[in-house]
């Protein structure tokens, strides 16, 4: 990645860089080889609808927000809702509804490589992986075990005593006491889960109702990591959204920084957000801007005069823990610094009946939506939140009419699934809704997809695109009764 450039100011923030020490192990952990660093997150990239998240904090599964660090032996649940998850080199896993999957091994090899052991306790997972060397990717599901190669993109389904996996692209390999068995794309091996039998194999995909959210998905993550300027690194994943939601500028005086669309130089990166529990860790910074993971785990964010709050990369990277805190070489703070709070970590872990997530909002909540379901208004420092992804094109024309009226409206319309699945999950109800999707302009003439359902589930779904209430759904206002009052920041954090 390109080094930091010179600080824009006198005074720093910095971030307090704790000691991890990961919860103990459960009876699901993976055996991991010797010399494996247990010091590893991914992210939780994108939630819609309910989705649930197990940290190992003793309260079971919680209302899940899109940026929480995901650590070994966590599970993730979805409800009504949908769940997209970042891992390093930017392999992803999706979940669809009414889904659980854990996390039993989350390491990374002394290589430098990762091995990630996921397990789909029940419903629907896609995993798509990128072509990185090394990485070791376990899918488990009953008592079977596949372990997934480079370029593969599959679709796993868990059906009463049945396991399918569909293989959409790449080549699957089944290890069996026979040999080695390599299926091809476009085809779907069954595998009966009460016996050890040889798995079936058969020459077409059936459809299912998600399908299309996960093509969209995949295809989204593939086009925007072309766009990236930071080169390889060990800590791809984040990059993506940065890419799309906002763009680096030359600031006058300041050099290069990055900075996400539909902000003004009012904006303030850490007025909003929350700090989640994790036991063994602490507290972390969780961000809810859909581009909110690199910056906040890696660089520093500067001000600069007449700009506002920039993100230059540089340092080393921050897990857990990255709450920031104050630091000043001369006990001074930059007079051009527009902030007066900051979020300060809590000492001590949450007792019994208080909450393990902790909302920060020093100003107002801003967020884009839709207007009607024919329109979507785009809001002044809404920095990207509730604007879905890919599905506006180039944002920076719109982020420009935003900044300089306040708002600026374009107008959308609406496809979802709208025939049963292949494995007979009804569409077209609230289970489907997390995956509509909303695209600028109108509807292409041949579309089956628009209508007034259509546009009703669209609008409900950008509802629940992401926020920081339970659950994902966004408001605005509202000040953390759990955030302490901190001193005046400086000019630059450092994380």
């Amino acid at each position: 990645m390109p080094t930091i450039p010179a600080p824009l100011a006198t005074a720093s923030l910095s971030i307090l860089l704790l000691a991890v020490t990961l919860p103990a192990q459960t009876a699901d952990q993976a055996t991991s080889p010797a010399g494996t660093s247990k010091i590893r997150i991914v992210r939780l990239s994108e939630v819609k609808g309910a989705v649930q998240l197990d940290r190992n904090t003793g309260r079971g599964f919680e209302p899940a927000i899109a940026n929480m660090p995901i650590v070994e032996q966590s599970r993730l649940q979805t409800d009504v809702g949908v769940a997209d998850v970042e891992f390093e080199d930017n392999s992803t896993l999706r979940l669809a509804p009414t889904s659980v999957v854990a996390f039993p091994q989350l390491v990374r090899l002394a290589a430098g490589t990762t091995a990630s052991t996921v397990h789909l306790v029940s419903g629907t997972a896609y995993v798509s992986l990128v072509k990185s060397k090394g990485n070791e990717f376990n899918l488990l599901f009953g008592e079977k075990k596949l372990q997934l190669q480079p370029a593969t993109h599959i679709r796993l389904q868990l059906q009463g005593t049945e396991a399918t996996v569909a293989v959409l692209d790449g080549t699957l390999r089944i290890d069996r006491p026979t040999g080695s068995l390599d299926i091809p794309h476009k085809k779907t091996v069954t595998f009966n889960l009460l016996h050890d039998s040889e798995p079936t194999v058969a020459k077409d995909i059936p459809p299912d109702a998600f399908d299309t959210w996960d093509k969209n998905a995949a295809s989204y993550h593939a086009r925007t990591a072309t766009l990236s300027a930071f080169g390889s690194s060990p800590y791809a994943y984040g990059l993506n959204d940065m890419m799309y939601y906002g763009s680096f500028v030359n600031a006058a005086g300041c050099g290069s920084m990055w900075r996400p669309y539909f902000a003004s130089a009012a904006w303030d990166p850490y007025s909003n957000g929350a700090m989640a529990y994790y036991p063994g860790a602490g507290y972390s910074w969780v961000s809810p801007y859909p581009w909110g993971w690199t910056p906040y785990h890696y660089g520093n964010w500067a001000f600069c005069q007449g700009a506002g709050w920039g993100w230059q990369p540089g340092g080393s990277w921050s897990g857990l823990n990255n709450i920031a805190t104050l630091t000043s070489p001369n006990g001074t703070s930059s007079p051009g610094s527009p902030l007066r709070r900051l979020p300060v970590s809590p000492v001590l872990p949450p007792k019994g009946g208080q909450p393990t997530m902790l909302t920060v909002n020093s100003r107002p909540l801003v967020k884009s939506e839709v207007g009607s379901p024919e329109s979507f208004v785009f809001r002044k420092d809404s920095a990207g939140l509730g604007i879905p992804r890919d599905g506006f094109g180039k944002l920076n024309g719109l982020s420009q009419r935003a900044v300089s009226h306040g708002t600026a409206t374009t107008s959308i319309y609406m496809s979802g699934p709208t025939s049963p699945g292949a494995n007979g999950r009804p569409v077209g109800n609230s289970t489907n809704i997390a995956a509509t999707s909303i695209h600028r302009g109108s509807p292409p003439a041949s579309s089956t997809n628009m209508g007034s359902s259509g546009g009703s589930s669209a609008s409900r779904s950008g509802s629940m695109s992401g926020g920081m209430s339970n659950g994902g759904g966004a408001r605005s206002g509202g000040a953390a009764p759990s955030a302490r009052p901190a001193p005046s920041p400086s000019a630059s954090r450092n994380h």
